[in-house]
């Protein structure tokens, strides 16, 4: 036991006052992993709460990662107070330093507090779809300052929250995972206008993806200059990968019009030339 005890007050580091010892590192060491515990026995307990329905997947990350950021602070305070260095009087005396380092990372802790926003609200969870800039990206992280999400082409995107929080933003998921699209079609003047309703409505619902088929419409929206203007809308699912749904659904509509002979017109000009 008196080995131990000389072992555990060893002095590593001896400047001035200042001293460190064996047991401060090892309680530093326990108060890390007494909290990557802490953590790890809460996360088990969310996923075990999602699996039973309880929770979504959007729902467990945010309230973990808000946990997680809070738990983390403590650690480091105890941590910090434990080798020595008092955090009140450290805040207290780097005050102006902070103030002149918020003015030049303005943007930063913007970021940052909106991280904040969308971990607390969750109006933005892992998994939804949005529209940001004219970009539909699928959110897969939401970080303290920074979102990562995965575009149509399958590309990351690293996205500033601030950016989120602060500009218009189409979640297309938010209220539901079925969403409604629509694509638009001119056939010539002259066609079926009831062949060209139920050739719609048949294409749009053969496609796989496609559910409710009483909610699938078409219908006549315009007479155009040179078509007559009509529009199919149908619900999907498939939210991310919806311009593959269109083009597919394109394609179809495209083969049943050339086997009922309806014609898709192009714009024609008449020239008169007079002498």
């Amino acid at each position: 036991m008196e080995v131990i005890n000389k072992i555990l007050e060893f002095e590593l580091i001896h400047a001035g006052p200042y001293k460190l010892r064996v047991i401060t590192l090892f309680i530093v060491f326990l108060i890390f992993g007494v909290m990557k515990a802490v953590l790890w026995l809460i996360k088990k307990s969310l996923i075990r709460r999602q699996k039973l329905k309880k929770m979504d997947e959007g729902n467990t990350y945010a309230i973990y990662q808000i946990i997680k950021y809070f738990i983390w602070v403590i650690a480091v305070g105890l941590m910090l107070e434990t080798i020595g260095v008092k955090v009140t009087v450290l805040v207290a005396g780097s005050a102006a330093l902070l103030v002149g380092i918020g003015l030049g990372l303005q943007q930063t802790f913007n970021d940052v507090i909106s991280g904040i926003i969308l971990l607390s609200e969750r109006s933005i969870k892992i998994g939804d779809v949005l529209e940001i800039d004219g970009d539909v990206v699928k959110i897969q992280e939401i970080g303290f300052r920074t979102s990562k999400g995965l575009n149509t082409d399958d590309i990351s995107i690293i996205i500033p929250n601030s950016l989120i929080t602060t500009n218009k933003v189409i979640n297309w998921s938010h209220q539901t995972k079925k969403t409604r699209f629509r694509i638009d079609v001119g056939v010539a003047y002259g066609s079926d206008v009831e062949l060209v309703l139920k050739t719609l409505e048949e294409s749009a619902f053969e496609h796989p993806d496609i559910q409710d088929r009483q909610l699938t419409e078409a219908r006549l929206v315009n007479f155009g200059n040179s078509s007559l203007d009509f529009q199919v809308l149908f619900y999907t699912k498939n939210i991310f990968r919806i311009n593959k749904v269109k083009s597919d659904i394109r394609r179809i509509i495209n083969k049943k019009f050339i086997a009922n002979g309806i014609t898709i017109p192009f714009p024609q000009l008449d020239v008169h030339l007079k002498k």
